[in-house]
């Protein structure tokens, strides 16, 4: 259970829209307060001083798009999913913002799945709050197929130190193997899959 509300960044330049989606997070009773930003500074800010659980981003901006603030989200706030929220299908950019890590793909036109959407997103991401910085660091450079010498030299620590935070982040995550810890790496964004 939540101490607080959810706390939901919608990256949306048409504010009719974003209030669509406000009011049908609304309907489905989720406790959350919301915050719109339509430029790439204004999501900077937002994600900086509002410190969302999750971004709900529409595909392409002016001049800013669901993949570049997914770069931007990845890089300060590593645990905070994406989900794309778009008005049309486009296959392309579907694919393109998926293996750029984001969460989920919602079509405008079929918000009911937004909220189970938003749901799957915090689950899968749970885990990743039982991790020190130092664990999740360790985790993604494994993700990113660096060796254990090389993370170590990187990191200016011992080779011993850095396979004890391998092991606990594998214990916290309740992954067994190197191959899972990057599958679910992955899974999370903390890493793409052209790493």
């Amino acid at each position: 259970m939540r101490e607080r509300s959810l706390r939901i960044l919608l990256l949306e330049d048409n504010p009719a829209d974003a209030e669509l989606v406000t009011d049908v997070l609304r309907r489905t009773r989720l406790d959350a307060v919301t915050e719109r930003a339509d430029t790439k500074e204004g999501f900077l800010r937002a994600v900086r001083d509002f410190a969302p659980d999750v971004v709900l981003s529409d595909h392409s901006l002016a001049q800013f798009n669901a993949p570049a603030a997914l770069r931007l989200l990845q890089a300060t706030r590593t645990a905070t999913p994406l989900i794309v929220v778009s008005g049309a299908l486009d296959e392309r950019a579907i694919v393109e913002s998926l293996r750029a890590g984001a969460e989920d793909f919602v079509l405008k036109t079929n918000l009911s799945r937004l909220r189970p959407a938003i749901d799957a997103a915090l689950a899968v991401r749970q885990p990743l709050e039982k991790l020190s910085p130092r664990q999740l660091e360790v985790l993604r450079l494994v993700a990113q197929g660096e060796p254990t010498r090389e993370i170590a030299r990187r990191l200016k620590l011992s080779v011993k130190t850095i396979e004890t935070h391998r092991a606990e982040a594998m214990k916290r995550l309740g992954i067994h193997d190197v191959a899972g810890l990057v599958r679910y790496a992955v899974r999370v964004g903390l890493v793409g899959t052209d790493s």
